[in-house]
């Protein structure tokens, strides 16, 4: 695999240096934007080439800038803010591995005036145990509507410790055409994601007497331990206006509605397929102290099909009206459809048994926009009949701009109100080593939050405060559970950048509170920081120039009982032993940017060794050790 990405990295760069040397007139306009949550607006989100903190290359960091992991990349994860982590029942099997993948919630779309394309290649740690990512995206224009583009990714990860290798190949192709009477979003999506376990270290006294690879595990060779997930995906929205009345196609600006009214008719599909593996060729190692199905060998299957068809009619007024009111109403039909391996009572055999729970969900929308500056929006959503007959989930929001002399910031205050199924998977599980079927309680949790953005002084600000009832996890026996009593959870973010002539500290700092850490522990302070100098290299012969930054990455939180990680359901529990934290990750980096070429040298936890071995974000699953990383990205616009 190793020897197949140097390939391919090598002819990467061949056809890109024939790609580089071509050029195109005009202005190199590149818009990109996914689809609001219920996939009826586009949400503009920055375009992601930026040279700034380049080393900072994962993809899961975009998600959520704060993240705890296995140590291995590629690997399970969840996220430490509270208020970033992925609760959506439909998204429970790879909740812990989405923000890598590429599903409907996701889809991102492009409108390129000139094909787009960027690869991007990092490698770190000796061959052995390296950590190699490959990226390309593409993306062009047939006409001044029509767009298709795909981006394919992976991860091939040995690991530094033994059997903790990480393989995760993730693609998908999408395109769009938006016409001013029709429109349509389309994107497909494969996900193949291979996690081998080894359930972590033995002792963590053993990092300081043996090389990383050499420190005894908990599941080894004769496990062969490995978990694989596969989904794949599809999203079509369609929307057809009525009420537009349009001139020539030389003169769209000029187009107005019939009374002021225009009409949307949309068709939303969705399709996701998720399948999870778990295999083990030593059951009796003494990991796991239950067996239901076979002594000798744990194969687990199991699977989830998710169909959503969903029909409505948005309606809003002109455009160009200072006061702008629209909505729109649409039901929605789900199919959904389970099935696993599950053991049979009092013998050690198993069946598989299928589950078919479809739901009848109605959906609604209403906003107002008065002037360019301020906003509110409200929508929500009622399972009417189904298995989740009675959730429903109501959000507000409003949104204010201010004009200052920087640029434009913007305040927001969003709440809601939810009260919802959790997830089928905490109700019935069939496997080697675990199995329970439980009812399990509707979840309510009401949400208020408040975000300020003010772009142009690289300012962020976010408070969030949630009151949940019957919050639901896992246990510290590996089992479901609900906490009863009424839980509370506070969250403040702030994102800064300050800068002194060529001296830069950029940083996020997230604190926490949770009213019962005895059922979710949250670390009461976390920071990502980089403090580093940045330097513009001018060269008067070629009229050329270097853009460089060199500096110092810093990642730190305070102590906390971290969960703990199983590896036959791929699930995080609560653990009440262990806590971790109150270690830093320090990061020395070299940026540096010519051109459409961007590269990074970093020497990763340069401190190991130096600040003691407490070098964990889950309990028993060590970080990497000291090692150099380094990484190079091509952008090109032909």
């Amino acid at each position: 695999m190793i020897r197949n990405l140097k390939i391919l990295f090598i002819l990467l760069i061949l056809t890109g240096s024939g790609l580089s040397a071509q050029k195109s007139a005009g202005t190199r306009t590149i818009r990109q934007w996914n689809l609001s949550h219920d996939f009826t607006e586009e949400t503009i989100i920055p375009f992601d080439t930026v040279f700034s903190l380049f080393h900072r290359y994962r993809i899961a960091d975009r998600y959520s800038p704060l993240n705890a992991t296995l140590g291995n990349y590629g690997l399970p994860f969840y996220q430490i803010n509270f208020f970033d982590r992925i609760t959506d029942p439909d998204e429970f099997l790879y909740s812990y591995y989405l923000p890598v993948m590429y599903v409907p919630r996701k889809a991102l779309f492009m409108n390129t005036q000139v094909p787009f394309t960027e690869m991007v290649w990092t490698n770190g740690g000796p061959r052995q145990m390296s950590e190699q990512t490959f990226r390309v995206r593409h993306s062009q224009n047939v006409n001044r509507y029509l767009n298709f583009g795909l981006v394919y990714d992976i991860v091939f990860n040995l690991g530094q410790y033994s059997y903790q290798k990480a393989v995760d190949k993730n693609f998908t192709f999408f395109s769009s055409y938006t016409g001013p009477v029709y429109k349509y979003y389309f994107s497909a999506g494969i996900n193949n994601i291979t996690s081998y376990e080894n359930g972590g270290i033995n002792d963590r006294e053993d990092l300081d007497l043996f090389d990383t690879r050499d420190v005894p595990v908990r599941m080894g060779g004769l496990n062969s331990a490995r978990s694989g997930l596969k989904n794949k995906n599809m999203l079509l929205v369609q929307r057809y206006t009525v009420g537009r009345k349009t001139g020539t196609a030389d003169s769209l600006n000029s187009s107005r509605d019939f009374s002021g009214l225009r009409g949307i008719f949309s068709h939303i599909f969705i399709f996701d397929n998720s399948g999870r593996t778990y295999s083990d060729k030593y059951p009796q190692s003494g990991f796991y102290d239950t067996i239901y199905i076979n002594n000798s060998f744990t194969y687990d299957s199991l699977s989830q099909r998710i169909i959503k068809n969903t029909l409505r009619f948005d309606f809003s007024t002109d455009e160009k009206r200072k006061f702008r009111v629209g909505g729109g109403a649409g039901i929605r039909n789900e199919l959904i459809r389970y099935s696993q391996i599950c053991p049979l009572p009092d013998t050690l055999s198993a069946d598989t048994l299928v589950w078919r729970k479809p739901n009848n969900v109605l959906t609604g929308r209403l906003y107002n926009n008065i002037g360019e500056k301020f906003m509110w929006t409200a929508d929500g959503e009622l399972f009417l009949t189904g298995y989740r007959a009675g959730d429903f989930r109501l959000k507000g929001e409003l949104v204010k701009s201010f004009e200052w002399k920087k640029g434009t910031a913007v305040w927001n205050i969003n709440g809601s109100i939810m009260n919802r199924q959790p997830s089928f998977w905490y109700e019935r599980w069939g496997s080697n080593h675990f199995s329970w079927n439980a009812g399990m309680k509707k979840e309510f949790r009401v949400d208020i939050g408040s975000r300020f953005s003010y772009p142009a002084a690289k300012t962020d600000l976010r408070f969030n405060y949630a009151i949940i009832d019957n919050y639901t996890d896992f246990n510290p026996e590996s089992l479901p559970s609900q906490h009863g009593g009424g839980l509370s959870v506070l969250s403040v973010m702030a994102g800064k950048e300050l800068t002194a002539w060529k001296m830069h500290l950029s940083g996020d700092l997230l604190t926490q509170l949770s009213s019962n850490p005895a059922v979710l522990d949250l670390p009461l302070l976390s920071v990502r920081t980089a403090g580093y100098i940045e330097h513009l290299f001018r060269f008067r012969q070629t009229n050329g120039s270097l853009n460089s930054q060199f500096g110092i990455d810093l990642l730190y939180h305070t102590p906390y009982r971290a969960y703990s990680y199983m590896p036959a359901t791929g699930r995080f529990f609560r653990q009440e032993k262990t806590k971790t934290g109150n270690y830093p990750f320090v990061n020395i980096f070299l940026n540096l940017k010519l051109k459409r070429t961007r590269i990074f040298v970093m020497l990763d936890h340069v401190n190991s060794g130096l600040s003691g071995s407490d070098y964990f974000m889950i309990p028993l699953y060590p970080m990497n050790y000291r090692m150099l990383r380094y990484g190079i990205a091509w952008t090109f616009y032909n």
